[in-house]
């Protein structure tokens, strides 16, 4: 049976996950929003993973189980990755490090509040410093997009130009079932990044 990683499971050196998931930082922003709740940092990462998985933040489920994608854009994601649920929460080959680590919450409209900004301006330095040995990044939407890639672009534009950064980097949309729109009016996204993808990962966990 998979379990929530301790300190002991997740860092090396200096204990940053330790120190991230002790982070307080977003109390008083949190207990103002629409759902009121506490930070609750989700924190998935080894100094040993091959694969970074990029992502946006924790939505309420994520808070809930304290592990990354345990929902249904994660059943999603692991669908487009090729990867099985032992794989993806395996912390010694997959990483997940989404731009803010705790769910941000709702606002008064119960629409998702975006991932507060002061999350990867504390944190994802440290992080993506610690991460040496990551062969392939996966970026899920554009949160991660803007991060990684330095880009401004609409994540259409962006993920039709996987070519560019493929086969070090794969910016996806985010797999959330708001988007089945958006795949059905993008096939090219199945037909020709996805089989490209599943390669590339199985070609990183393998090797």
């Amino acid at each position: 049976m998979q379990h929530s990683p301790t300190n002991s499971d997740t860092n090396t050196g200096d204990d940053l996950a330790g120190r991230i998931r002790a982070c307080r930082i977003c109390a008083p922003r949190f207990a103002a929003t629409a759902t009121a709740h506490d930070p609750r940092p989700v924190v998935w990462f080894r100094r040993s993973a091959r694969i970074l998985i990029a992502g946006q933040a924790p939505g309420a489920r994520v808070h809930a189980s304290g592990r990354p994608f345990t929902d249904p854009s994660g059943d999603r994601l692991r669908d487009w990755l090729g990867m099985d649920d032992a794989t993806f929460y395996d912390l010694d080959r997959v990483a997940v490090v989404p731009m803010a680590f705790c769910f941000p919450g709702y606002d008064a409209r119960k629409a998702d509040l975006a991932p507060p900004k002061i999350c990867e301006q504390t944190w994802h330095g440290a992080v993506m410093a610690q991460l040496d040995h990551v062969r392939l990044t996966i970026l899920v939407g554009a949160y991660a997009h803007r991060w990684h890639l330095g880009v401004r672009t609409p994540v259409t534009s962006t993920v039709a130009g996987w070519r560019d950064h493929a086969p070090q980097v794969f910016p996806l949309p985010h797999p959330s079932w708001r988007n089945t729109g958006w795949l059905k009016n993008n096939p090219w996204f199945a037909a020709d990044l996805l089989p490209a993808l599943r390669a590339r990962v199985a070609q990183v966990l393998e090797t």
